[in-house]
């Protein structure tokens, strides 16, 4: 049997030939024949230019129909996608290019020069471009190659791709991701959400991540689907295509910003048979404005690059606001107390761990940190601090390494965030600790007020009083005009850490 991810594919090109696969507003129109045949002519443009199984193909292009269609190529020769963030600079490439030793590297038509200096530095043997519009010189090279029909014989556990991690702490980490990793979870998150090839699908997502790659375009392949590529998300196209949607896929700041627009109603979203959220917290309050505005729950689910989706509220049932739902179709999870590493009871917080074939096998050359994070059984340690309530839905509270411990106590940051952000004037909070001569960490909030909007320290310290025991309560207040945010919108609190790193030294 062959369990390279593009032969599954290749099934459903075959059975909904001449249906779409992926359009564009600007007319780019590509059926599923189409992506069969151009991801062969691509593959053999891969071929010509040295690329075998195995072997890395660094991406960092522009948001395209084409580069789907590469990552196709990629793994119909048992290639290795590696996709790269479009906003690593060139310091950033370099380090990922000498780590991951690709065969090959695709960047931007307007990047060439200085990718052929750093493909020159890291020794990547090959350089080559492909643009928004169909054009760049991989393009070129795959009109002119053997279209390359044979599909390459793997097993479950050989390589389709490396994703690197954001690097907040340390260097980035190569998540090494199988066929089964992929195959498994586009299967599962296609039967658990009822996708079929009536839907559409609403791409505003950056494809360099899990969430707009691998959740996103495999599951829209598995179930033969169609998807609006949108190069990113602008509300005034949003609201322009969901009469002809079916399905969207966003981050938190999609949903916030639709719920402070009066064109959201329950008529235009009538078409819409879902709305998923991922990749950065939702807050329940966003949960519920779109819900009355609209009469529909956003469905929240939760993954980790290294892990695909574990997570996710049901599809027939209630979506809990708040939280991440409950394990999909063959994940396992456990939550263990971070001091005796037991499992705990229901209601109490502690880590986080998921075992599943979603699960990767490990960092890209980094053994020691693989064992660290993948243990012996199989669970992986996602550093996540999680409760699970009586009805079984997860509650995601924050992560490990943000855990503030204040005169010995444990403070989580979620809990001080959720009652500052019920404070009128308030549009988000940040909660951080930070080094204290006393109390190892002072608790330190970080405020975004409202547009016009005022307050002050002492507002945000009297709300505080008398709701959280005095250690949870934050020493110091400051105020921002944003949060530092990744591109797929998670708060970076690390930055913040930097930045107010000398409150509490006298």
């Amino acid at each position: 049997m062959n369990h390279n991810l593009f032969d599954t594919f290749a099934a459903t090109m075959n059975a909904r030939a001449t249906a779409d696969f992926i359009t564009t507003r600007e007319g780019r129109r590509y059926t599923y024949r189409d992506a069969h045949d151009k991801s062969a002519r691509l593959a053999g443009a891969l071929v010509a230019l040295g690329v075998k199984k195995g072997d890395r193909v660094a991406v960092q292009v522009e948001k395209s129909p084409e580069a789907i269609l590469l990552y196709l190529a990629c793994l119909r020769i048992g290639g290795v996608y590696l996709p790269l963030n479009t906003g690593y600079t060139g310091d950033e490439i370099d380090y990922l290019l000498s780590d991951a030793e690709p065969a090959l590297f695709v960047c931007a038509p307007s990047s060439l020069v200085e990718a052929r200096e750093i493909a020159e530095k890291t020794g990547c043997p090959a350089v080559e471009t492909l643009g928004q519009s169909a054009d760049g010189t991989l393009w070129e090279k795959a009109a002119q190659a053997p279209p390359q029909e044979e599909i390459a014989k793997l097993s479950s556990q050989d390589l389709a791709a490396i994703l690197y991690t954001s690097g907040t702490t340390g260097r980035s980490k190569g998540a090494m991701l199988t066929h089964q990793n992929l195959a498994s979870n586009a299967k599962t998150l296609a039967r658990a959400w009822h996708f079929s090839a009536e839907d559409r699908l609403i791409h505003a997502l950056p494809i360099f991540h899990t969430h707009g790659l691998f959740v996103a375009c495999n599951v829209v392949l598995m179930a033969g689907a169609c998807m609006l590529f949108l190069p990113k998300f602008d509300a005034d196209v949003i609201f322009e295509e969901l009469p002809r949607g079916s399905v969207m896929m966003g981050v938190p700041t999609f949903y916030t910003r639709l719920v402070q627009d009066a064109r959201l109603t329950p008529k235009a979203t009538a078409n819409m048979r879902l709305f998923v959220s991922g990749s950065a917290p939702l807050t329940a309050e966003t949960h519920q404005a779109f819900e009355e505005k609209t009469g529909q729950a956003i469905l929240e689910r939760y993954g980790m690059t290294e892990t695909n989706m574990n997570l996710s509220n049901p599809y027939e049932g209630e979506r809990r606001a708040g939280t991440v739902g409950m394990p999909l179709d063959g994940v396992e999870i456990r939550i263990i107390d971070r001091e005796t590493g037991r499992e705990v009871e229901d209601g109490d917080i502690g880590i986080l761990q998921v075992r599943g074939p979603n699960v990767f096998i490990g960092y890209w050359r980094m053994p020691e940190k693989t064992r660290e994070e993948l243990l012996d059984d199989g669970f992986f340690i996602t550093g996540d601090l999680a409760l699970r309530d009586t009805q079984g839905y997860v509650h995601i509270v924050g992560r490990d390494k943000d855990l503030v411990i204040s005169g010995g106590y444990n403070v989580y940051p979620k809990e001080v965030e959720q009652l500052i952000d019920e404070l009128d004037p308030v549009d988000e909070s940040a909660v951080i600790g930070l080094p204290h001569p006393d109390f190892g960490e002072g608790v330190t909030a970080v405020v975004v007020l409202k547009p016009g909007a005022e307050a002050s320290e002492q507002t945000i310290l009297e709300h505080l009083q008398g709701r959280l025991a005095k250690y949870k309560q934050p020493k110091r207040v400051f105020f921002v005009d944003e949060l530092p945010r990744n591109t797929m919108g998670k708060v970076q609190k690390n930055q913040l850490r930097q930045r107010f790193e000398a409150t509490y030294r006298s």
